[in-house]
């Protein structure tokens, strides 16, 4: 091998010794993962405060007295429009989706005149054990399927105390004589345990309400 030889050799080698040096140079300039100057977001879980379950302690409901001390009948009375487009309010009524709610406080659930009640209702009425007390109505309201499980009730609730204040206030009218009003600060009832989630209807219209 002549020196010419020998000499393209070495340049060919040299030659690709700079290319790929020159390749990492690029590569670390246009890769490069420089540390930031400040750090960024830390995530730490929240150790759980002691309570029911271990978790953070739900906020008290509004007990039903309270409710009704601050309801006022004549807003209730716009807030039962919601109501009428499946119930009657006035005495002797026609039952239309749902039974009729005139002397709703304290009467037997499930037990209204002529009315086809789901099965879901039927359990949790107990044979006319359970009544619609003020307590009762109060969580119906908030969330009607939530409350009695396998109810054919159509209505998603009313979450706000004042809508429910107001209209508990207007439905205790709806009667000859009125339900006492709960002393206010008085322990709430016991809530009766709803019925199981899988419980069939029997003999259910397309929606249903308080009776």
């Amino acid at each position: 091998m002549d020196s010419n030889e020998v000499n393209k050799v070495l340049a060919g080698l040299l030659g690709t010794v700079f290319v790929v040096f020159s390749v990492g140079i690029v590569s670390d300039s246009l890769f490069a993962s420089p540390k930031p100057e400040k750090p960024g977001f830390t995530i730490e879980a929240a150790e759980p405060e002691a309570g029911a379950g271990g978790g953070k302690e739900a906020k008290a409901a509004t007990p039903v007295a309270d409710l009704l001390a601050a309801g006022k009948a004549e807003a209730g009375a716009t807030v039962f429009k919601k109501c009428q487009a499946c119930h009657s309010g006035e005495k002797g009524g026609p039952n239309k989706i749902g039974p009729d709610l005139w002397d709703i406080v304290n009467r037997p659930v499930a037990h209204h005149e002529g009315f086809a009640y789901s099965g879901g209702m039927k359990d949790f009425a107990k044979g006319g054990e359970t009544k619609w007390t003020f307590e009762n109505l109060n969580h119906f309201l908030t969330s009607p399927k939530g409350f009695v499980k396998g109810t054919a009730m159509g209505f998603a609730g009313l979450p706000k105390d004042e809508d429910r204040g107001n209209l508990l206030a207007y439905l205790r009218t709806l009667s000859d004589s009125p339900a006492p009003l709960p002393e206010a600060g008085a322990a709430p009832e016991a809530t009766p345990a709803a019925a199981p989630a899988d419980a069939k209807p029997a003999d259910a219209k397309p929606a249903e309400g308080a009776n």
